[in-house]
């Protein structure tokens, strides 16, 4: 079985940005608000929209993003391979595929493309030439995206993959 290191990043409220005429917090900072601040009526008229935001150990947020990195994959140039990885990752997540755009790169073969999904995307860039790949997973609502990773081991038979997991759109 693979090595796998896992890191978590949860985006901190009072992230200060770098010195580029940034404010301290985003621009539209000022619009979020805690969801107990919420009345009822726009509670329900949240709960009635269907964003499907993630609701899980006390935060509410717009999806899960993860950062996948493949080291000593194999068969990193095989197209109908890559395509075929990427439907079943989002199958096994529990998400829709919407359309595959793969591109290859020649002379090494590397591949780039992006699974759209109705809850997101799962993107793949591949340097067949080092045996590595990175994958984006990025899916909102009731899919899981961290079974797709599974799939992604069984396809390119990595020796090592790392991930980095973000929170998106944390709701305050």
């Amino acid at each position: 079985m693979p090595e796998t290191t896992r890191l978590s990043v949860i985006a901190a409220p009072d992230l200060r940005l770098p010195a580029r005429g940034f404010e301290s917090r985003p621009h539209h900072a000022d619009r979020i608000r805690p969801l107990a601040s919420l009345s009822s009526k726009a509670a329900a008229a949240r709960d009635e929209r269907l964003d499907h935001f993630v609701s899980r150990d006390g935060l509410r947020f717009a999806g899960t993003h993860l950062i996948v990195d493949l080291w000593d994959a194999a068969s990193l140039d095989d197209l109908s391979l890559v395509e075929q990885a990427l439907r079943d990752a989002a199958d096994r997540a529990g998400a829709t595929l919407l359309n595959i755009d793969l591109h290859r790169f020649s002379p090494n073969g590397g591949i780039s493309g992006v699974a759209v999904l109705a809850e997101s995307h799962i993107s793949i860039h591949t340097w067949p030439e080092v045996s590595y790949a990175a994958v984006d997973i990025f899916m909102c609502g009731n899919a899981e995206p961290h079974k797709a990773i599974d799939v992604l081991k069984e396809a390119f038979l990595p020796g090592m993959v790392t991930l980095a997991e973000h929170k998106r759109g944390v709701i305050l």
